[in-house]
């Protein structure tokens, strides 16, 4: 097996980094303008830069796509964007009277979304078979103890999302701050993404078939807490939702980080050095 990443694979991945970078510019940075320049008006801007965000560590994770690069140092992300880019998709068309018809942000976003998923599952069939599943030779083993609780959070995660997304009434009666039926469905939508990667440390106890991927969830992480510091006046403190959420994700953030520093010195330590001379 060649642990290769197939060409279509690259080329979609291609397809999709300069969507996703035109979309953070518009969700993120310009948050508040949804209403002028995106496909539909998201408010309060925390939710667009919520979604930004997301956007951002899709940035990440499809450069290490179209990068050479290993088919299984990036083959966990890809259900989790097919998970992701579905539920948005359903969102879309169930909520298609919330968007904003004549705008070319509109006609992209649901090509995107009408495509995506087809074209992400496609990348996982094309690529089938071509992780070995063996150890690298300098690889890093993940504790047993990690990966469980990595993948308890994630299961966490995944079914609140999945909540939200199935039930939207529950966060908007229950949320850090306002969400409509729609913004609703995308805030579970951006849950499920690292709901989906953590349960594969179940089954894969490399830490290079999720290096690459920990570092778009840092990003994401990191862009997530820096909107909730700009954007803290719009979180509903008396709600306990509020502080637990905050709470969460910078310990979720510490606790990322401080899993990529450990396991990137082990990495180092195994890595022979070159002789000189």
């Amino acid at each position: 097996m060649s642990d290769r990443i197939h060409p279509y694979t690259r080329i979609v991945g291609a397809i999709i980094v300069p969507f996703l970078v035109a979309a953070f510019m518009l969700l993120y940075p310009l948050a508040a303008t949804t209403d002028r320049f995106f496909a539909w008006t998201i408010l309060p801007p925390i939710t667009a830069m919520l979604l930004g965000s997301a956007y951002a560590g899709g940035i990440v994770f499809f450069v290490h796509v179209v990068r050479p690069n290993r088919w299984h140092a990036v083959r966990y992300g890809f259900p989790a964007v097919l998970v992701f880019a579905t539920l948005l998709a359903v969102a879309t068309f169930i909520h298609l009277d919330r968007f904003h018809f004549g705008f070319l942000a509109f006609y992209v976003w649901i090509t995107l979304y009408i495509t995506t998923p087809f074209l992400v599952l496609a990348a996982m069939i094309v690529n089938r078979g071509e992780d070995s599943r063996e150890p690298d030779e300098q690889e890093v083993t993940l504790p047993a103890w990690v990966r469980i609780l990595l993948a308890v959070i994630g299961l966490c995660s995944l079914v609140v999302g999945l909540t939200l997304f199935v039930a939207p009434q529950l966060g908007i009666s229950g949320w850090a701050w306002t969400l409509t039926p729609l913004t609703a469905r995308v805030c579970g939508a951006i849950l499920t993404l690292p709901g989906m990667v953590n349960l594969w440390m179940l089954r894969d106890p490399r830490w290079s078939a999720f290096r690459q991927i920990f570092q778009a969830q840092l990003i994401s992480l990191a862009l997530i807490l820096l909107a909730l510091a700009l954007r803290g006046g719009e979180l509903l403190w008396s709600r306990p939702s509020a502080p637990l959420l905050v709470c969460g994700l910078a310990a979720s953030f510490v606790a990322y980080g401080a899993l990529y520093v450990w396991a990137e010195r082990r990495r180092r330590r195994l890595t022979p050095t070159t002789p000189r001379g």
